[in-house]
């Protein structure tokens, strides 16, 4: 049973259910002035208010490191509004595109990369008339192959929505597969009923379910039997984690979420580095300190536990394998190669020091 009734929505709530310092509160309101604020219930009750090092606390309780910006961050890291050539629609890569339905999420990630966008203040979804307009470029596109819906998190629709969004994308002839990228198995195990599994099926095309998840302590018994509710359903699961310091940036750490993937037949796909997002350098590791971590768990674990450790770079240029296209320099810098042999220099200087 749950110890915690209610979502927890701002820096009060988050003080009296233990999980911040009242101490903190001004600091604290300045942080959620800026971004949203949203634990689950299945999150809270993952805290240990007793540990001020606890992984799970880091990643959705604010923080007021949160207000420190630094001068190569920037509010769309990644590029998405360069490639946005229709509303909701990000399309970087010539076979698929980014559809973002909704704008909210059941939690708030501290290191979110779009946590200038994403929030209630930025509407819950995308208007009838927004979505009209990305379902005719993903149309009028026949190179589009793959839509991958995201967010926010696209599975807090109701399942009614999810399966409108379904079947207008399934009505495309040259959209072949849909993934949709979601928390909620983790952080709202609840959210996955029949109706919902049945909304995402509601299609002839191929459906994949990306399951965003950092930590294993995440991967509750609640959480194992949605997911496991997902595969029985005949849906592919595929994950995605981000490199944190001070929540999964040792071998140990990630080792164990690896495995725990795999033994829920969920194959892990990227391993990302953190992206520039603002007042998300405490979160950030080094390039070299994640290229270390990938060769030792090379060490350790089977190519099917192995995900791909990426960048996606600033400016909209996609994301680069860092094992392989990467070069780090002594001065700390990263020389990279795109998908189209451009090189990109990536400084890390705003990353939190590694401790050996």
């Amino acid at each position: 049973m749950t110890r915690t009734p209610r979502k927890l929505t701002s820096v009060d709530d988050l003080i009296a259910a233990e999980l911040a310092p009242a101490s903190a509160r001004d600091a604290l309101n300045k942080v959620g002035a800026r971004y949203a604020i949203s634990v689950t219930p299945a999150v809270a009750d993952l805290i240990d208010p007793n540990d001020p090092a606890d992984p799970i606390a880091r990643q959705f309780v604010p923080d007021a490191c949160e207000l420190e910006t630094h001068a190569a961050e920037r509010a769309d890291p990644i590029g998405d509004r360069i490639k946005s050539p229709a509303p909701g629609v990000v399309h970087r890569y010539p076979d698929r595109v980014l559809l973002k339905i909704a704008s909210v999420c059941p939690v708030y990630c501290r290191f979110c990369f779009r946590r200038e966008m994403v929030g209630p203040a930025n509407g819950e979804t995308l208007s009838a008339d927004d979505l009209a307009a990305a379902i005719a470029y993903i149309r009028a596109t026949p190179a589009i192959w793959e839509v991958i819906l995201t967010g926010g998190d696209p599975l807090v629709l109701s399942p009614r929505r999810i399966r409108d969004v379904t079947e207008m994308l399934s009505a495309i002839p040259h959209v072949k597969i849909l993934r949709w990228h979601t928390r909620v198995p983790v952080v709202d195990p609840d959210r996955v009923t029949d109706e919902l599994i049945a909304a995402l099926k509601a299609t002839h095309e191929t459906v994949f379910v990306g399951l965003h998840t950092n930590h294993a302590r995440e991967l509750t018994g609640s959480a194992r039997t949605a997911v496991a509710k997902l595969v029985d359903a005949g849906i592919p699961l595929v994950s995605q984690t981000v490199l944190l310091k001070g929540v999964n940036d040792d071998a140990d750490t990630l080792e164990d979420l690896m495995r725990a993937l795999v033994e829920l037949r969920v194959k892990p796909y990227y391993l990302h580095h953190g992206d520039l997002a603002p007042g998300t350098a405490h979160f950030r590791t080094t390039i070299a300190k994640g290229q270390k971590l990938m060769r030792e768990l090379r060490k350790r674990l089977s190519g099917l536990a192995l995900p791909t450790y990426v960048l996606d770079l600033p400016g909209a240029h996609g994301k680069v394998p860092l094992e392989s296209y990467a070069s780090v320099e002594p001065s700390g810098r990263t020389r990279l190669r795109d998908a189209h042999d451009q090189e990109h220099v990536y400084d890390d200087c705003c990353a939190a020091p590694d401790i050996p």
